[in-house]
Parts: C-alpha cells; structure tokens; sequence
C-alpha cells in the first residue's frame, strides 16, 4: 500500500472537503494558499506580460481534464524555462501507476466540478497532496505556460501549477534538474552519469533501467549562457532537457544496432541525422519492425538516433529508479533504506569540506555498519544521497541551491563525534564525485563490510541548510546519527553523549569575571538564580563558542562575540 499523503492546505483541510464545501455553497474554488496574482507568477521582478487568470471554461467549449489518456504529447512548452521539469513530466507518462499516484484520476469536468483539482508530490520522504483552483495564465484567451497540443485538455497545465504552488511561484521553475522533478513525482533515487566517460555496458544499463520502469532524461553540456537552447545544425537544442522514451536493437544490414528515443519537450525540432523520422536507414529494415518501432511518428518532437551518435552529441544522461535496484547485471534486488535528517548551522554544525580542517570535524556525523557482503560479492554494495530541502521555494528570500557533497571515513570502535585530529591523520575510503549546487548528489559505492562514519557538508563553512540522507544498502545496514536529530527527542545514542557533555559541565568552565557579570544580566533571575532550563541553554551557547574560537584560534579566553549571547 503506497503511504498516505498530508494535506498542505494552510487551514488543513482534504480536497475532498474543500470541493464538498463549494459544491454545497455552488461556488467555484478560488486558492486562498495560491492566489490568482502577479506574486504567484514571479517573485523577482514585474510580471512581463499582461496574464489573465482565466479558468478552462472560459477558454473553450467542453474542458476536460484528460482527453484519451495522458500523453508525452500532451506536453508543449510555454514561456516559463521549465523544460527540466516538462522532460519529467513525459516520461511520468510512460509509467501509469506511477502517474496515477501524481494525478489522480477522482476528478475533472463532469458533475463533481467545483474549480478545485489536486496532485501528489514526494517531497523530503513525505507524500504532500497538492490542491489547486483552475484559474491559469492565459494571454488572448490562450495558455502561455505549459499546456496540451489539445486545446480542451487541462491535465498537464494543472500538474504544472500545482508544481509552482509547491515550490512558491512559478518563476521558482525556472531553470533545473529533469532528476530533481522525476524524484518528485516517484519518491526514487537518482544517478548520473557522464556519456563521455559512462561504463562501457551504458547501453544495457539504461536499457535494464528502462523496461524496470525507471524514469530517464538527458541533455547537452553549454559552455556559456550564450549557448543556451542554442540549435545545433543536426536539430538538436544545448543546455535544454530531453525525455528518454524508448531503448531498441534492430536488424540492419546483417548486424544489430542500438536505438535510444528522445523527446523534445517543445513538442517540435528534432534531430536531422541517421534514424531520423524520414531517415533512410528505415527503408532497409523489416517493414513491420518499422511499423511497430515509428508507430506513425511525426514531427512531435519526438525521434529516434543511433546510441553512438547520442553519445557523441548529449553529455548527461539522469536515471530515476523507482526502487534502487542495481543496474549492473540481470537480478532485481530490492535494497534496504536508512534515512536521517539533519541542519548545517552557522556557528555550530556548518563546518565545510575538508579544505577547511579546524572546521570540518564540527560538521554532523552519522555511523553506517554494513554487516555483510551482497550475494555472491565480498563487498557490500551502496547508494548515498544527499539532498538539500526547501531551497527553490527559498528563492523568493534571496537564497538559493548551496553546494553540498559527503565523505565516508572507515569509523574507529567504539567513538562517538570524532574531533580535528582524527580528520587531519585519516583520508576518506569513498566521497562524492564532486561538491555541486544541485539539490541532491547520490553515488553508488562498494565498499568491504565494517564501520563507516558519514559526513554529510556544505563547501564553504558557515552556510546553512537543512538536509536530508538516504542510504540504500543490499543488505540490511546499521545506521545511527551521533548529533542531535532535531525532533524533539533523545534517542539512546544521543542520550548517551548528552550525559557525557553534562558530567563535564557539572566539573565547571572557568569564565573571567567579565564574562560571569554578562551571563547573570542575561539569565539570572530577581534572586540571581539561573534555572536548569536556562542553565543549559547557557552552557550549550558557551560550548559551541569556546569550540569555534578555539578551533579558529582567532581568541583568548574572555574575548567573546557578545551576539552569541543574544537571544
């Protein structure tokens, strides 16, 4: 059973509730949340062009919400620069349980209609169910945004503006990873890879990923802003991201070749070279393995090449596997999954990479025991991801992707949060490829069986987030954060090094009278009494300061920032 999604209305209520109460009152929903205003379409600047919020009704006869089943086609560009997420969008429609579960199919135009439609969205290990009145972006009584080759088809438009309500605005769309909305529509994890420098069984790779349902993009490297969606002379577009539909062998001239079909999400321009829709390679191949491979193809958007040539044209190819299974040979396994949250915090748990050594320690850690080796392999296979939350809709405060990576160190018995010196005299046994702005980076280790410590970091120290880890492990593996979780509660681990700091606070910090004075001001009461409340708030303030100025040896003791202590 696929877990229960939350409702993300600010006054809590379902959808269902909220279309009852307007079909009662016979009104039509207006989105209290997400209102038809300039503030829902760009956070930055004026909006560009006169919109209208217009509902389907009013832009044609007879609206419906899915016109002969949802299509890759029904999917053409606006003028938002959200390809990424409009590649994702198509190859959802590959997969039907999975769209179902994004686009439920208990609503549209019929007598239930009370102007109100929801979408599903994986967001952070949580299923949110997204709602949305009708009322879209139109100019001249047309859609600008993204929209169906259907006029009267409003489906992907919707999902398209439940995703900017998601995400704060629609300008918050612009620009991204066709990975990142695959996650979100799946709840999968995602690789990369490079085409230039991928295993030399890339072919079977994706073609296993493909028939097990994964969802697959790809796009062209720019090297500038220049290039962006600049047209090559072959028909395909750089900087711009591709849907991957399909993966094929056919008999030509007495030999095999390897097929790969890609989507333009603009629904139009399309490569012009071999295996092209009018190609004449297709004339010399059996005419019903042309038949069923074309099925009528047209200028769609849509075309077929040889895998050669895509690799030699597109540089990045990004797989979403709804279940982590490994790709590398012919057995679906289905892997064990760990998760922790966590927050890099300035002054406190944002230590950086390991460039900056006296910081880095302070970073969060968690310990990983991989207990026992993958079936028929000494080594024990590995995906770790690491994603930062919330941060496209923080855009709208001037904050955006931090760049983020992790390393895993080979963990000493019996040690809780390891300090400088174990950082300065061990290198790392595996670490991402690269630190990166991207929302999440995930890498597919094999490592032996043993103890592992994993921190989690931004590049620069002091930049702060919030963050998610996912682990997935063939066979079942122990996993224990060694920082506090921020929920609320102690966990054993975490009670156990809370007790170790409280006996050595119980023995004293040796404060200069100054500094004393300043402390009893700020939490001592009328009778000069500190509660234990206060008590430990104080000490944890002076820990974390005396670690940071002892680390940057940048004071002497009584020299203090006095805005620590500020509430």
């Amino acid at each position: 059973m696929p877990a229960k999604s939350i409702s993300t209305q600010a006054d809590g209520k379902t959808f269902e509730q909220l279309r009852q109460e307007c079909l009662q009152k016979k009104k039509l929903f207006e989105d209290p949340d997400f209102p038809a205003c300039d503030s829902s379409l760009y956070y930055s600047q004026s909006v560009p062009i006169n919109f209208e919020w217009k509902r389907p009704g009013q832009l044609c006869e007879n609206p419906e919400f899915i016109v002969g089943g949802a299509d890759r086609t029904d999917i053409c560009q606006g003028e938002l620069g959200d390809c990424w997420l409009l590649a994702a969008i198509a190859s959802l429609t590959l997969h039907k349980e999975t769209l179902a579960r994004v686009v439920p199919n208990d609503q549209g135009f019929d007598r239930s209609y009370a102007g109100i439609f929801h979408f599903q969205f994986w967001q952070h290990n949580r299923w949110l169910d997204v709602v949305v009145d009708d009322r879209l972006p139109a100019v001249r009584n047309r859609l600008v945004l993204l929209h169906s080759a259907s006029n009267n088809e409003f489906w992907s438009a919707l999902l398209e503006k439940a995703y900017a309500k998601l995400n704060g605005s629609y300008e918050s769309l612009k620009g991204g990873s066709t990975l990142e909305a695959m996650e979100d529509f799946t709840g999968g994890v995602g690789e990369t890879y490079e085409t230039k420098s991928a295993p030399t069984d890339l072919f079977n790779i994706m073609k296993k990923a493909y028939d097990r349902g994964s969802m697959m993009g790809c796009s062209i490297d720019i090297t500038s802003s220049a290039e962006s969606e600049a047209q090559t002379a072959s028909g395909l577009v750089k900087g711009h991201a591709y849907s991957i539909t399909g993966l094929e062998e056919v008999n030509y001239r007495g030999k095999k070749v390897k097929l790969i079909r890609i989507r333009n999400p603009w629904g139009q321009v399309e490569w012009n070279g071999a295996w092209s829709d009018e190609s004449r390679e297709w004339n010399v191949i059996d005419s019903s393995e042309k038949k069923r491979i074309l099925q009528n193809s047209m200028d769609d958007g849509e075309f077929w090449m040889e895998f050669e040539d895509f690799k030699a044209n597109y540089d990045k190819i990004e797989i979403c596997n709804l279940t982590p299974d490994s790709l590398m040979d012919d057995t679906k396994r289905k892997w064990e999954v760990n998760m922790f949250e966590g927050n890099w915090i300035r002054g406190s748990t944002a230590g950086g990479c390991r460039n900056f050594i006296d910081t880095f320690w302070t970073n969060p850690q968690f310990k990983l025991t991989l207990l026992h080796a993958d079936d028929n392999n000494d080594k024990c296979s590995v995906v770790i991801a690491l994603m930062q939350k919330n941060r496209r809709a923080l855009r709208k405060e001037g904050l955006d992707l931090q760049t983020i990576g992790f390393a895993l160190y080979e963990a000493p018995a019996d040690e809780d949060h390891l300090g400088k010196d174990f950082f300065r005299y061990n290198g790392s046994k595996a670490r991402s490829k690269t630190y990166i702005n991207v929302r999440e980076i995930s890498e597919r280790f094999t490592l032996p069986p043993g103890k592992y410590l994993l921190v989690p970091t931004t590049f620069q120290p002091h930049d702060e987030a919030d963050f998610l880890i996912r682990i997935f492990s063939e066979k079942a593996a122990g996993t224990i954060s060694i920082q506090v979780d921020n929920s609320g509660q102690l966990e054993f681990q975490e009670f156990k090094v809370f007790w170790e700091k409280m006996k050595k606070w119980i023995v004293s910090m040796h404060l200069n009278t100054k500094l004393l004075q300043l402390l009893g001001l700020r939490f001592a009461d009328e009778n000069y009494d500190i509660d234990f409340d206060d008590y430990l708030t104080c000490i944890v303030r002076l820990e974390n300061m005396f670690r940071v100025f002892q680390a940057l040896d940048k004071s002497k003791t009584g020299q203090v920032n006095m805005n620590i202590l500020q509430v």
